[in-house]
Parts: structure tokens; sequence; C-alpha cells
């Protein structure tokens, strides 16, 4: 499934495989190709909005056919503009509040489009996501890449890890090889429905006041 015009496809296996990054599924998706990728000059580049876009109304089709295989959709960014942890972070919420304006679907029915509700996830094309950011000043080690990028999870597949009864398991792995490698967990981690994904979309450890700088235009 991987389609990439990307120039350094073998950074990402890099990053992943060779470096091996904690996440079992990140893993499992890269060696198996089960990924589109697209490459935007910018992550303040307005005129990649509609490309991304129309790409993410791609990723959603080709995956209706078997819910059972794990694929992500990855963007990435050629130019690595920001600076900072922050700058980052309020450069992926106005990514896709652009993303969301632009979208004529109405907001995945099965999550929250509050993202101060604990049932909130982004939704595009009718689909729930989970956003992974990545980028060059991550504190995080598991989120830090050379470029920035951003990674779109189908919501759907955690329940159906769920549903084949290895979500637990898979969680727990996880978790446990973040700590074998970096000495802690990611202390923003959370099972959905425990507290708002939204906090976990940048990577950055936020306080637990922080509000999401993301408004909903559809409910």
């Amino acid at each position: 499934m991987a389609t990439s015009s990307f120039e350094t496809q073998n950074d990402l296996h890099e990053f992943i495989i060779e470096n091996d990054h904690p996440c079992v599924m990140a893993q499992s998706i890269v060696r198996g190709k089960n990924f589109t990728e697209l490459s935007v000059e910018g992550i303040f580049d307005k005129e990649g909005i509609h490309n991304i876009y129309t790409a993410l109304g791609r990723f959603v089709e080709s995956t209706v056919s078997d819910k059972r295989q794990f694929s992500s959709f990855i963007l990435h960014f050629k130019t690595p503009a920001v600076k900072s942890e922050l700058e980052f972070e309020t450069a992926l919420w106005t990514l896709l509040d652009k993303l969301q304006t632009i979208d004529n679907a109405e907001w995945d029915s099965s999550v929250s489009a509050n993202p101060a509700d604990d049932n909130f996830s982004f939704s595009l094309h009718g689909t729930a996501f989970y956003i992974i950011g990545m980028h060059p000043h991550a504190s995080r080690p598991a989120r830090k890449t050379l470029e920035p990028m951003i990674v779109f999870n189908l919501h759907s597949q955690f329940e159906t890890l769920r549903e084949m009864n290895i979500y637990d398991s898979t969680r727990d792995r996880i978790r446990e090889r973040d700590m074998e490698q970096n000495g802690s967990s990611n202390p923003m981690l959370d099972d959905f429905g425990n507290s708002s994904e939204a906090k976990q979309y940048s990577g950055r450890s936020v306080a637990a006041n922080w509000k999401c700088p993301f408004q909903p235009i559809k409910n």
C-alpha cells in the first residue's frame, strides 16, 4: 500500500525499524509497507491543504474494504520550519483547523467533536483519526524526527484491536518498550475515553489545565 513521493523513505525505515521504535504497531505497518505517504513543502504552506485533504480522502476509501488491515497515512513536510515544541503544536492544530474548514462530511458519530471531551477524536471525511505529531525539536525520542511529520491513524483500528482482544496487551507492550528505551513512558498517553486524546497529538507535555487551540465548526 506504500505510495510515496517522499525522497527519504529510507529515513522512515531507519527511524521505525532500525532504531527499534517502541511502538510495535508502527513497526508492523512499516515492515508490511501498509502506509501511504504524502510530501508537501512546509507545515505552514497554504497551497498544500487541498492536496492533503484529497489524499486523505483516497486513503480513507482504500481502507474501507478491510478493517483489519492496519495502515497509516504519513504526512511529511520538506521544510522543517518549526523551531520548538510549542511552535509545532500551534502549526499542527492550525493545519487540522484548515482541513476541517474544507471538509463537507459530518463529524464521525462514534467520537466527540469537542476537544475538551474525553471521547474526542479528530474527524475528516466522516472518519475519526488519532493524530501523531513528530518533529526535530520533540522532547520524547519516539517523536523526534529529522523533519516535521504528522501521522493519521484510523481510530477504528484501535477498536478493532479491542474486538480482537489484544488492545490491552499491545498497549502495555508499547509502554513497557518506551520505558525500557527512554526511561519513562509518555505521561500524555491515556486510553480513549479516560481523557481527551487532543493533548496527545503534538507530543508536547502539557499541563492539566491545557486548553486545546482547536475549535470544531461541526458537532
